[in-house]
């Protein structure tokens, strides 16, 4: 889901852009539409979810690059796309700050809550937890950290920031209380790292953060590989 919405928000910066109004809102309104469209066809269709999600976001992506190809703007698609860490203002720094805190702490206060609607909601469903709620609030919170990494490093890089810590914290442990922390930090070293690394290989920081993140993860799999046939 975290890969169709930041795709999907590609038609909903280049519709704000036109409204003139900030880039933020119209990324945010495109992520939600394509999380709920998507939740809503699943439900109805006998057509399976990935699916689904496939058919959805790349639909939006290609009418974001429509839009872009045909109406005369200065949007620089190749900043959307990628992103320009250096080029960062005060503005988008405040905004990333904001919209991390509100996300970090409404996860960390409900994350139990959030854990049993992940892996059993009808138990969820039958201790009182309202799903419904965990669910969209969760599609919610993805769509606010997509358009929080869009300016830093774009819609394309923005999977690999979204996915790729969590994946390495699974590969490392299996205590989902530790999963976070570890993330989080594998994130933060990616990213202070990254940057400075490529001022000395002359390349872009977004690529290069990605790019550590893979390299991460290649040795997470191949330490619990081993991991598992020593025990």
């Amino acid at each position: 889901m975290g890969d169709a919405i930041s795709h999907a928000v590609l038609p909903g910066i280049i519709i704000s852009y036109l409204m003139n109004i900030p880039m933020v809102i119209g990324a945010f309104c495109a992520g939600m539409v394509c999380a709920i469209g998507s939740g809503f066809l699943s439900e109805n269709s006998r057509v399976k979810r990935d699916t689904i999600i496939g058919i959805v976001f790349s639909g939006m992506f290609a009418f974001g690059i429509v839009l872009h190809s045909k109406i005369t703007t200065d949007v620089d698609l190749h900043h959307i796309l990628f992103g320009n860490m250096l080029g960062l203002n005060s503005a988008d720094l405040w905004q990333a700050g904001i919209i991390a805190c509100l996300v970090s702490t409404v996860i960390i206060a409900k994350r139990s809550d959030f854990l049993l609607q992940a892996f059993d909601p009808i138990q969820a469903q039958a201790v009182g937890l309202n799903v419904t709620l965990l669910h969209y609030s969760l599609l919610c919170f993805i769509s606010l950290t997509v358009v929080m990494t869009l300016s830093a490093v774009g819609i394309i890089l923005s999977i690999g920031l979204l996915i790729s810590p969590g994946a390495i914290a699974y590969l490392i442990t299996k205590r989902f209380e530790l999963m976070l922390p570890i993330a989080v930090t594998v994130t933060l070293f990616s990213c202070l790292f990254g940057v400075y690394l490529s001022f000395y290989i002359d390349s872009a920081p977004a690529p290069t953060i990605i790019l550590i993140l893979t390299i991460l993860f290649i040795l997470a799999f191949i330490k619990s590989i081993l991991f598992h046939k020593t025990h």
